[in-house]
């Protein structure tokens, strides 16, 4: 109890405070508490604060949930919320706003959180009250790593808003930075301010961690062969890459970054207007000739949205907002003069590497990474077009050699050797579960493994049917589930065989089973997850909550992994 005296001070000291004043004094006493170490007060400085994800696979929402969590135990109030269900009219009054948000294709931002995004890139408000920090996922395997998350954090100070903290960039191995990044937020939440009575310690800024390096090699072309049949309506290579010394684990994907073909440089080159191909010019504080950027540093086709804006300004038009090619826009607005074409070259983006999930087993293939390759084919305004990656991959032959580097896949493991696995993977999306079962074929793994394929025809389109048919028979492949869309009047699909034996399914999954799904992500992704709810529901008796809640479950336990394109 304290002495009459002091009492009548403090009780004089909280009347003549104001709200803000009151949280300084209650972080001041109990930072000081807390160093003497009294636990049962709360730390927390700032009462109150903001984390918002926006995310395309889950993994900001993991983080910000793992930060919440952080926060609350630290006795801060904490507001979790999704980008996409955020009350825009909240952010002006907002005291302390954090963001985790990832980076999509080409610099975009998750689809959850594109009307935030616009929403702060228009004039007519202020953020002068604001307090923020971005934490920004990304791949440093793209040139635009984590655009979104940069924009997002120089948008908000342009706003008016004042950096927490400055934006932390983190790559596909995250945890370690994100957990470093928020750790220092809550320090500096729980820090009362500085009196004017001694001036602030000034601590040196942690220095920023360089993202970890992904290891390149040059491999050689071994094979190169069509896994469809004559008469298919498409074309799937398999190839295979010596690579002495190559590491990596099933699961896991290389990098490849393509060649633009000659033929299609020589066009552009033509539209130049005269200018030298041979001519050097500086490019990432290198020099190359025209001709060699042009064919192996930059990106010419599918140009996005920014890149044609740039292109715009410098010839002087008004463009449609749409995904062009370079040639195309050379055609449609042609440059004045070969200056010009310089100024449109420094406009365009690096070419960005393509990821393929390795369809080899370093147990099985050592030395060597074996992927598979579609031809990509579309049509744009009624022309066909193909893809950049595929067709250069697809102009390759034995004794070739590619550069290309490993990405880790850490979410898209095997499990123990012992534990059962479920494979979902139409067309393409098979490559891992070749991998999968070469490894489990070659380490003599005991767990059962069930594969749920899919494609257009039995007879052209059963990619490595024979090694399918064989672990089999061996007893490595438990199960094989079959979908050939089009071999009956009614289309057929994955998730449909799936349903069919939902009961088993069910059992596996029940009974510790891991699920595996890979290949195109819209619309096949959301229907083998819709499926699935729908196996909880009839064989699991479950409510749609309670089957919704076990799927999450199986997704927090890393008993359901996605790679989806």
């Amino acid at each position: 109890m304290l002495a009459e005296h002091k009492l009548t001070s403090l009780l004089d000291l909280i009347r003549s405070s104001n709200r803000e004043e009151l949280m300084w004094i209650h972080g001041y006493i109990a930072h000081h508490l807390n160093e003497g170490g009294q636990s049962a007060v709360s730390t927390a400085s700032v009462s109150k604060i903001t984390i918002a994800y926006g995310t395309e696979t889950g993994n900001s929402k993991k983080v910000a949930s793992d930060f919440a969590t952080k926060a609350k135990k630290a006795g801060i109030q904490t507001k979790l919320v999704s980008l996409d269900q955020y009350r825009l009219t909240d952010l002006p009054r907002e005291e302390y706003f954090f963001t985790v948000i990832s980076t999509q294709g080409d610099g975009e931002p998750p689809a959850g959180a594109k009307k935030f995004y616009e929403h702060i890139h228009r004039n007519g408000f202020r953020l002068d009250n604001l307090n923020y920090s971005v934490l920004a996922l990304g791949d440093t395997s793209y040139p635009l790593f984590c655009k979104a998350g940069e924009d997002v954090d120089q948008q908000l100070q342009k706003l008016g808003g004042k950096r927490f903290a400055e934006v932390k960039k983190c790559d596909v191995e995250y945890d370690a930075d994100a957990n470093e990044w928020f750790d220092s937020i809550l320090k500096k939440l729980s820090t009362p301010p500085a009196t004017n009575t001694a001036p602030a310690a000034q601590v040196a800024p942690a220095p920023e961690k360089k993202a970890t390096g992904k290891k390149s090699y040059t491999g050689t072309i071994l094979t190169h062969v069509n896994l469809n049949d004559r008469g298919s309506n498409k074309t799937t290579w398999h190839i295979e890459i010596a690579a002495e010394g190559i590491e990596y684990e099933p699961g896991d994907s290389i990098g490849i970054v393509p060649e633009n073909s000659t033929l299609a440089v020589e066009k552009i080159l033509s539209r130049s207007k005269g200018i030298n191909a041979g001519k050097k010019i500086a490019y990432k504080k290198e020099e190359h000739t025209i001709f060699d950027l042009l064919k192996y540093k930059l990106n010419t086709s599918h140009l996005i949205t920014a890149v044609i804006k740039r292109y715009a300004d410098i010839v002087g038009a008004t463009i449609e907002e749409t995904k062009m090619d370079l040639i195309d826009l050379l055609d449609a607005y042609p440059v004045r003069d070969s200056d010009q074409f310089e100024q449109v070259l420094a406009a365009l983006n690096p070419m960005a590497p393509r990821l393929y999930t390795l369809a080899s087993s370093p147990a099985a293939h050592p030395d060597e990474a074996h992927v598979i390759i579609a031809k990509d084919m579309f049509t744009v305004k009624g022309v066909k077009k193909y893809g950049v990656c595929s067709s250069y991959l697809g102009s390759l032959k034995p004794g070739d050699t590619l550069p290309f580097f490993v990405q880790k896949n850490k979410r898209f493991r095997l499990p123990a050797p012992d534990k059962d696995i479920i494979m979902v993977g139409p067309g393409t999306g098979i490559a891992p579960y070749r991998s999968f079962l070469a490894e489990r074929d070659a380490t003599g793994a005991s767990g059962r493994n069930w594969l749920f394929f899919g494609e257009q025809h039995f007879q052209t389109d059963f990619l490595y049917q024979t090694e399918m048919q064989n672990w089999f028979e061996t007893g490595t492949l438990t199960k094989i589930s079959l979908a050939f869309s089009r071999d009956q009047p009614e289309k057929v699909y994955v998730q449909h065989r799936m349903l069919e034996q939902g009961a088993e399914l069910w059992q596996w999954i029940h009974n510790g089973a891991s699920v595996y799904l890979c290949g195109k992500k819209d619309p096949m992704s959301k229907d083998v997850e819709h499926t699935l709810l729908q196996i909880f529901e009839k064989f699991g008796e479950k409510t749609k909550e309670e089957a919704l809640e076990y799927f999450q479950q199986l997704q927090s336990e890393g008993r359901y992994s996605e790679d989806v394109y």
